[in-house]
């Protein structure tokens, strides 16, 4: 905008005031151009000063050199007229006048009986009392008053209308302000359309003058330095006491604090500390002897930093005769959920036990002995307030009582807010804690107390460690109800609700992402299942990770962990034959969230449906991760060295992704050498159209498969099952059906039979259901059925916990559950999932009831959902990094081991056999030559059919035309009995043919069993 002053066209107009100011202008080297484009602008005004709830007791208008070269505003004043007055008053602009690029000028105008801090040494004063809401301030070139509501534009250097004013610059006025808003001209000052609308905004006023930092326009303005200061700081009159103050500046370093203000005797600045680089905290403390005689003391304090920038803050130092006390804290915690006094204003008095990130606690020093009311509080306040209390430290405190609550409907925690007056009235008080234990009919009657916890807790969750420092415990791990009870019963229900009193969060008290994560052992790790004793701390309550509200634990002595549930190697079981394992891969993608893929190729996405876009995608998000996720799951694969395992949330690309995990396998295995250990299990017909899969991978060595992968592409089924056969060495088969159910989150809107019924089954319970049945009543039959083979065992991410409905239809129809049977029944929990502080297994083996016998053993290697997420392999989101090769939080559940020990579907019983063949004899109408073949039990115990007598040493020419089939190169016919007493005897007749003159001679070996 252009400051016009009267150029030579309208100069006999102009007043004598005005000749003379151009005149000293001119005198002061500068010229009629620059006169006629000024760059001093009104950058702020506020009228609020000494007004009731004001900051600052005077109001005050604020200049500013927006331009690039020094002003000299001598004889210039500043006017003030009403919203829609003729008459203005003025104030004169005395003392250095001479305005650098950037440089602020401050008018400190009337004062008032309100506010609570004097302005910053003011460049000029006057005494025009401005309107706190709406009026018009003008800048003028001279001291005469200007006339009229409208004074001509060329009048006047700048103009501001606020509020309602009558007459502005451009469309529009300045905002509304108030006792506590300024208008405040953008960018600092530099921002200049002509508007009065748009170049002003209200906010917190702040007095800048001539020795505030320079800010030049045009370029990135240096960031100042931010100071933290309480407003105020009372003492009763004999006691000392301090305010801890900081400042920061994020491009320099603190490096200096000194008081400005009068020297007062007993009052000093002590431990000063500068930052130890830029962007860190310098911290100092205000001290106050006891000597300090009672009075109002404004101290000023000073920060500097190492690029010459300065900021100051003003702190009223108060000793006095504290208020009047209204109510102790037992007395506004009550007896009920919510205070008696809440929505009043109440003095009270207590001892600080604590400071958090948002605040501090009070107790009473004595208490009511009443064990229904608490007796102590939060105070919600700021972090100056804060600094100006210690732990220790007895204060009287005025503020309103709240009952707050973090979630709606939920728990009230009744707490200080709007905190008018703090006063110390000693130090060096200790408050004994309370004991109490876990589990808690009603931590309520506790809350804001300091607390001594008598029995061990145990970790029961880590995945909020990183980014709120939170650790939930508990008195034992905590099994989710429906793990252990079938959901809805009565002990399911009660054994929730016990749950509901048998949990706590122990918070960082920060409520922020903490920079250092709290409470990792050496190891860098800490476990669910970890325990620690003797933990003391403030019973808070808040919002907490994962959603909803809890009691918290500020704690207030260094919790000091027990490592009782250290990471392990994979479950040794009973030995089997055959080792089978089921792995949740977490999202594993070779196409990741950035775009790009596992080869380097851009603009990628994933399938979901008939969409293919990047934001289909889940896992990595880009190759660095991928490498470290790949790392992690090797890692848990080698190690369990299982012969086949069943993988769900491989990304849903065909065989790709699938042979990426089997080639870094192969490879960890055998590192150089091409060996390949593991290979895929050809994908059936369909896998589904969700962007994750099921899997299988297998050792050749030690499995062959039988016949093709079977899957079921009912539209019930979003991740479709899928099953393969295979054949032991020891010719045994068995079929594996790997399954990822649907899951348990997004739930659906509405009250459907899907919907979260609340019986800790969560929601899409009913597709479940439906899934479940379609599996054991169609799929799996059909299984069997192309096995020729009854032994099936179903593992996988069921999304149910155990004893939840899916789980109890499949095995109603006689399927066993292997962790119940082996884990459960040996005494622990079986387990392989953490969510909400709760454990319960959603990986499964449930095998046949023609399977069972054979299973040797089943158990969950806990190497992922006792881990904390912050050991995974992503690498945002955490402060941080804590990442290892090592293969623990893989994933975020275990992986289940099962151990089959398959019997061979024969054995040799030759032994226990005498075989006797009548002479052959010729036919001649058909060839063949005829015999009566006898095998006669000869062992003294009874052995059961079918029997299959092979006859081997045939020679080339000779077929045996009735044999039941070949086994081992050799034709064997089949004997259907039940079973051969000792002595008993079976008989079959033999045929024979042959092509030439070589005699029919053989050997026979009998087996029990069937090839």
């Amino acid at each position: 905008m252009k400051k016009f002053f009267a150029t030579p066209a309208t100069r006999a107009a102009a007043t004598p005031g005005r000749r003379t100011i151009i005149a000293a202008a001119l005198m002061a080297g500068l010229s009629a151009q620059a006169l006629a484009a000024t760059p001093i602008v009104i950058s702020q005004v506020y009228g609020g000063g000494g007004n009731s709830g004001a900051k600052y007791k005077n109001d005050f208008i604020e200049l500013f050199n927006r331009g690039d070269s020094a002003v000299d505003i001598s004889g210039w004043s500043v006017q003030y007229a009403s919203a829609t007055g003729s008459s203005w008053q003025v104030t004169k602009l005395a003392g250095n006048t001479v305005l650098q690029p950037g440089q602020y000028f401050l008018v400190q105008e009337a004062v008032g009986t309100g506010g609570t801090d004097s302005l910053p040494a003011p460049d000029t004063i006057g005494t025009l009392a401005l309107s706190g809401t709406t009026g018009k301030v003008a800048l003028v070139g001279n001291v005469s008053a200007l006339a009229g509501a409208a004074p001509a534009a060329g009048s006047y250097v700048d103009l501001i209308g606020f509020g309602s004013a009558g007459y502005f610059e451009g469309s529009a006025a300045a905002p509304t302000l108030s006792n506590t808003t300024a208008a405040l001209r953008a960018a600092a000052g530099c921002t200049d359309a002509d508007n009065n609308g748009t170049d002003f905004s209200a906010g917190e006023p702040t007095p800048r003058n001539r020795a505030s930092a320079l800010h030049a326009c045009g370029v990135p303005a240096a960031p100042p330095i931010v100071a933290t200061c309480p407003a105020s700081l009372s003492l009763a009159f004999g006691i000392s006491g301090s305010a801890d103050l900081s400042a920061t500046d994020s491009d320099g370093v603190v490096n200096n604090a000194v008081i400005t203000s009068a020297a007062v005797p007993g009052i000093s600045l002590v431990n000063f500390l500068a930052a130890s680089a830029a962007g860190g905290n310098a911290t100092v403390s205000l001290n106050v002897a006891a000597s300090v005689q009672a009075s109002t003391y404004p101290v000023t304090i000073r920060f500097d930093n190492d690029q010459s920038q300065q900021t100051s803050c003003t702190i009223n130092v108060s000793v006095a005769a504290p208020a009047t006390l209204t109510h102790t804290i037992p007395q506004i915690q009550g007896q009920g959920d919510t205070s008696p006094y809440a929505g009043t204003i109440q003095t009270t008095e207590g001892v600080v036990t604590a400071k958090v990130g948002s605040g501090f606690f009070i107790q009473d020093e004595t208490g009511d002995g009443d064990p229904l009311t608490s007796d102590g509080m939060f105070v919600y306040t700021t972090a100056a307030n804060s600094g100006t209390v210690q732990v220790g430290d007895k204060i009287r405190i005025t503020g309103s009582v709240s009952d707050y609550a973090p979630v709606a409907g939920g728990h009230a925690y009744t707490e200080l807010q709007n905190i008018s007056a703090i006063v110390k009235l000693a130090g060096g008080i200790s408050i004994t804690p309370t004991n109490v234990q876990l589990p808690h009919p009603n931590l309520g009657q506790v809350e804001g107390m300091l607390v001594r916890f008598t029995n061990p807790l145990t970790v029961s969750q880590l995945e909020f460690l990183g980014d709120r420092g939170e650790v939930t415990l508990s008195s034992g791990r905590l099994e989710i109800a429906s793990n252990r009870y079938r959901a809805g019963t009565p002990e399911a229900l009660a054994h929730a609700a016990a749950n509901a009193l048998n949990q706590i969060v122990l918070d960082d008290g920060i409520f922020v992402t903490p920079t250092t994560i709290p409470y990792l052992g050496a190891d860098g790790s800490l476990r669910a299942g970890d325990t620690v004793s003797d933990l003391t701390g403030v019973v808070d309550f808040g919002a907490k990770g994962g959603g909803g509200a809890g009691f918290k634990l500020q704690p207030t002595v260094a919790p000091v962990f027990s490592q009782d549930n250290p990471r392990t190697d994979p479950p040794v079981l009973a030995p089997g034959n055959i080792k089978v394992a089921s792995a949740n891969v977490l999202n594993y993608f070779t196409t990741f969230t950035n775009g790009t893929d596992v080869e380097g190729n851009t603009n990628q996405g994933c399938s979901l449906g008939s969409s293919v876009a990047k934001s289909n995608c889940r896992g990595a998000d880009n190759l660095n991760e991928f490498n470290r996720q790949t790392t992690k799951i090797v890692g848990e694969l080698k190690a369990i060295n299982a012969d086949v395992f069943g993988l769900m949330e491989i990304q849903n690309s065909g065989e790709y992704t699938v042979t990426k995990l089997v080639d870094a396998l192969n490879e960890a295995i055998s590192p150089g050498t091409g060996l390949k250990t593991y290979a895929v299990v050809p994908k059936p017909s369909t896998t589904g159209t969700d962007a994750i899969r099921v899997a299988m991978i297998y050792k050749p060595a030690a499995l062959t498969m039988v016949g093709n992968a079977l899957t079921d592409g009912d539209a019930i089924n979003n991740r479709p099952p899928m099953a393969q056969t295979f054949k032991a060495a020891n010719g045994a088969k068995f079929s594996l059906v790997v399954n990822h159910l649907k899951s348990k989150g997004s739930c659906p809107s509405g009250s459907g039979p899907d919907a979260d019924h609340n019986d800790s089954q969560s929601c899409w319970n009913a597709t479940r259901i439906l899934q479940a049945q379609r599996l054991v009543n169609t799929f799996v039959p059909q299984v069997v059925s192309a096995a020729g083979d009854a032994k099936v065992l179903l593992i996988g991410d069921f999304n149910s916990y155990g004893m939840e409905d899916p789980i109890n239809t499949i095995t109603a129809t006689g399927y066993v559950n292997q962790l119940e049977r082996f884990v459960r029944g040996s005494g622990d929990m079986p387990y392989s999932f953490v969510f909400n502080g709760e454990a319960g297994y959603l990986d499964h083996a449930l095998a046949s009831a023609a399977l069972s016998p054979q299973v040797a053993g089943a158990a969950e290697w806990h190497n992922n959902a006792d881990e904390p997420t912050v050991v995974d392999y992503n690498t945002d989101g955490k402060p941080q990094d804590k990442y290892t090769s090592a293969p623990y939080r893989a994933s975020d559940h275990d992986p289940v081991v099962i151990s089959l020990n398959l019997a061979a579907p024969y054995t040799d019983v030759t032994g226990s056999f005498r075989a006797v063949g009548t002479g052959l004899v010729l036919n001649r109408a058909t060839g063949k030559f005829g015999s009566t073949f006898s095998i006669t039990n000869t062992g003294s115990t009874t052995l059961n059919g079918p029997f299959q007598v092979e006859f081997d040493g045939l020679d080339a020419s000779v077929t045996l035309v009735n044999a039941t089939g070949s086994h081992a190169g050799a034709p064997y016919i089949t004997v259907n009995t039940a079973s051969l007493a000792p002595g008993a005897t079976a008989s079959f007749a033999l045929s024979f043919s042959r092509t030439g003159s070589a005699n029919i001679s053989y050997t026979t070996k009998i087996y029990t069993g069937s090839f």
